[in-house]
C-alpha cells in the first residue's frame, strides 16, 4: 500500500511520528480474521450473555465487565466503528477497507498473546496497526482526535459503572424492603434532634430509606439521557472537513445519539454530565452513612435492639467483652470516601478554562474511583443490613422506658372528647414532669395522679368540666407505644397496614428500575453485535 494513495494518509502519518514504538509484524500465514475478532458475538442475545457473565463483583472495579473496558478496549471499539463508518462514507476506499480492518483486528488480537502490548495512548495503538497493515491504515484517524475519542470512551466507561451502581443500589433497596415486610409490626423509637421522639414501626423506618434510594434510581434514569450521548466525530472541538456520520458512530458505539454541539461534546460536557452522575453517588453515600450511623449507635447501648449476627463482629485485642462492628464502621468510612471523591470531581473542575485535562477523568477508576467506591459501599451496606438481628422485645422496652407517647394523650383528648389541644398538651406535659420527678414509667403511672393533674389543668384553662374523660384502661392504652403506632392513619404512616401497602408500591418501583437497567444493557449488547457484524464484513474484503 502506498502512503500517497489517499490525501489524508500523509497527515495522519505525521501524527504517529512521535508515538512510542510497539513493533509487531504479521507472521506468515496469518488468518485474515484474527481469533479474538472472529469470536466476537454477532447477535444481541449472544453479546448480552457474554456481558452478563462479566457482571461479577471485583475489588477495585464496579464489575469484571467495567474492568475489561479499559482505554485500550475502547480504542479497539472506536477503531472498529471508525473503520465501518469511514468505509460507508467512502472516505476509506473499498480496496483499503479490508486491509485496514485487519490491521485494527490485529491490534486487538495481539493484546491476548504472550508479550502483548495494551497501550493507554491511541497513537501507540495506531502504530501497532500501521506496523501490521502499512501507512494507509492511518486513514483510520480521519477527522478525529484524542479530544473526541477520550470523552467518548470515558462516557462509555461511565455508563457501565452507572449501571453497575444501579444494580448495587437495587440490591440494597430489595434488602431494605424484605426487612420492612418482616418488621411491619416491630415497634422502635424514632428520634428528632437526637432525642427519642415517637414510636414508629421498623417497617416504616426501613421504607423511608428504601424510598429515598428509589429517588436515586429515578435520578439515574434521568441522567442517562445525558450520559449516553456520543462526542465521537466532533474531532478536536469544531468537527471536521470530512463528511463524518456522527449518528452512525453513536449507533455503532451504543449511544442514543451524538452530542449536538461539537465544542460542548468534547470540552464542556465532561464537566457537568460527570458531575451530575457522581453527585447522585454522593447523595446516596450521605444517606448510607446516616443509616450506618443509626445502626452503629446501637453499640453504645448495653442492651441494643439491633445487633450484627454472631460471627459478623471482631473481638478487641485487649478487652474480652467487646464485639466490634467492623463491617458497619468500614461501610460508614467508605461512604465518607465516596463523598470525598465527589468533592475531588468538583475541585478538579473548579476554576479551569475549558479544554484542560483537569476535569476530564477525575471520577474514573484510575483517579477518584467514585463509582468503584460507591458500588462497594452499597454492597457492604446490603451485607450489613442482611446481617442485622432485631430484638423486638428490647425495642418495645426502650419505648416503654420513656414518655414518647405523651403527645397521644393530648391528641386522644382532643379527638375523642373535644378537649382543646392546649389543655390536653398542658395536661400531658404535667404528667411527664411528675413522672420524671418521681422516676415513674408510663406503665406504672398512678391513675389517681393523672386525675388530679387533669383537674388542675382544667382549672388553669377554665374548663367547665375538669374531670379526666379517660377511664383507667383507656388512659393506659393511650400511653401504649404499640397502640399509638397502630392507631395512626393516613398515607405513609407507621401503621402496619400502611407499611404493607407501601411495600407493594415500592416493589413495583424497584422492579421497574431493574427492568430499565436490563433494557439499557440489552441496548448496549445490541449495539455491540451490530458493530461486530459490520466490522466482520470489512474483514472479508
Amino acid at each position: 500500500m502506498s502512503p500517497t494513495r489517499h490525501p489524508v494518509v500523509a497527515a495522519c502519518a505525521l501524527l504517529l511520528a512521535g508515538a512510542a514504538h510497539a513493533q509487531t509484524t504479521a507472521p506468515a500465514g496469518t488468518s485474515p480474521m484474527p481469533a479474538i475478532v472472529a469470536n466476537h458475538c454477532t447477535t444481541a442475545d449472544a453479546c448480552l450473555a457474554q456481558m452478563t457473565r462479566q457482571l461479577v463483583v471485583q475489588r477495585g472495579a464496579t464489575s469484571a465487565l467495567a474492568r475489561s473496558q479499559d482505554n485500550f478496549y475502547w480504542f479497539g471499539r472506536i477503531n472498529m466503528a471508525s473503520a465501518v463508518m469511514l468505509t460507508e462514507q467512502k472516505i476509506i476506499p473499498p480496496e483499503l477497507a479490508g486491509p485496514i480492518a485487519r490491521g485494527v483486528a490485529h491490534a486487538i488480537d495481539q493484546a491476548t498473546r504472550p508479550g502483548f502490548v495494551r497501550p493507554t495512548d491511541v497513537l501507540v495503538t495506531e502504530k501497532i496497526i500501521t506496523d501490521f497493515a502499512g501507512p494507509d491504515a492511518t486513514l483510520i484517524h480521519t477527522g478525529r482526535s484524542r479530544q473526541d475519542m477520550h470523552p467518548t470512551l470515558t462516557l462509555g466507561q461511565l455508563r457501565v459503572e452507572t449501571l453497575d451502581f444501579a444494580d448495587a443500589l437495587a440490591a440494597l433497596r430489595q434488602q431494605l424492603l424484605e426487612m420492612a415486610a418482616q418488621h411491619a409490626e416491630t415497634f422502635v423509637p424514632a428520634y428528632t434532634n437526637g432525642v427519642q421522639a415517637m414510636p414508629i414501626s421498623l417497617g416504616q423506618y426501613l421504607h423511608a430509606y428504601a424510598d429515598s434510594f428509589g429517588r436515586d434510581g429515578e435520578r439515574l434514569r434521568q441522567a442517562w439521557t445525558r450520559v449516553n450521548k456520543s462526542p465521537m466525530g466532533a474531532a478536536v472541538l469544531a468537527n471536521s472537513s470530512w463528511p463524518l456520520d456522527r449518528v452512525r458512530l453513536a449507533e455503532l458505539l451504543g449511544f442514543d445519539g451524538p452530542g449536538t454541539n461539537s465544542y460542548d461534546a468534547t470540552q464542556i460536557n465532561p464537566v457537568d454530565v460527570a458531575l451530575e452522575v457522581v453527585n447522585i453517588a454522593g447523595s446516596v453515600a450521605l444517606r448510607v452513612g446516616a443509616l450506618m450511623q443509626d445502626v452503629h449507635v446501637q453499640y453504645h447501648q448495653t442492651r441494643p435492639w439491633l445487633l450484627l449476627a454472631p460471627g459478623r463482629t471482631y473481638s478487641s485485642s485487649a478487652m474480652p467483652q467487646k464485639a466490634n462492628p467492623g463491617v458497619i464502621q468500614n461501610t460508614r468510612a467508605l461512604a465518607s470516601d465516596v463523598v470525598g471523591s465527589v468533592q475531588q470531581v468538583v475541585l478538579r473542575a473548579h476554576n479551569v478554562t475549558p479544554g484542560m485535562i483537569d476535569y476530564k477523568y477525575s471520577w474514573t477508576a484510575g483517579q477518584g474511583a467514585t463509582f468503584v467506591k460507591a458500588t462497594q459501599m452499597l454492597r457492604d451496606a446490603t451485607d450489613v443490613m442482611a446481617s442485622l438481628r432485631v430484638d423486638a422485645k428490647r425495642s418495645l422496652e426502650e419505648l416503654e422506658s420513656d414518655w414518647t407517647t405523651s403527645m397521644e394523650l393530648a391528641e386522644t383528648l382532643q379527638r375523642e372528647h373535644k378537649v382543646p389541644f392546649r389543655v390536653g398538651h398542658h395536661f400531658a406535659s404535667e404528667v411527664v414532669k411528675h413522672a420524671k420527678a418521681h422516676q415513674l414509667l408510663p406503665r406504672a403511672f398512678p391513675y389517681d395522679e393523672a386525675v388530679r393533674i387533669y383537674a388542675e389543668a382544667g382549672h388553669k384553662y377554665q374548663v367547665s368540666d375538669a374531670k379526666l374523660p379517660l377511664d383507667e384502661s383507656t388512659f393506659r392504652a393511650t400511653l401504649s407505644p404499640e397502640n399509638m403506632v397502630r392507631t395512626r392513619v393516613g398515607i405513609g404512616g407507621p401503621q402496619p397496614a400502611e407499611v404493607r401497602r407501601m411495600h407493594g408500591e415500592a416493589r413495583k418501583t424497584l422492579d421497574g428500575d431493574r427492568a430499565w437497567v436490563a433494557e439499557r444493557r440489552k441496548a448496549l449488547a445490541d449495539a455491540e453485535a451490530k458493530l461486530n457484524s459490520a466490522f466482520a464484513e470489512l474483514l472479508k474484503r
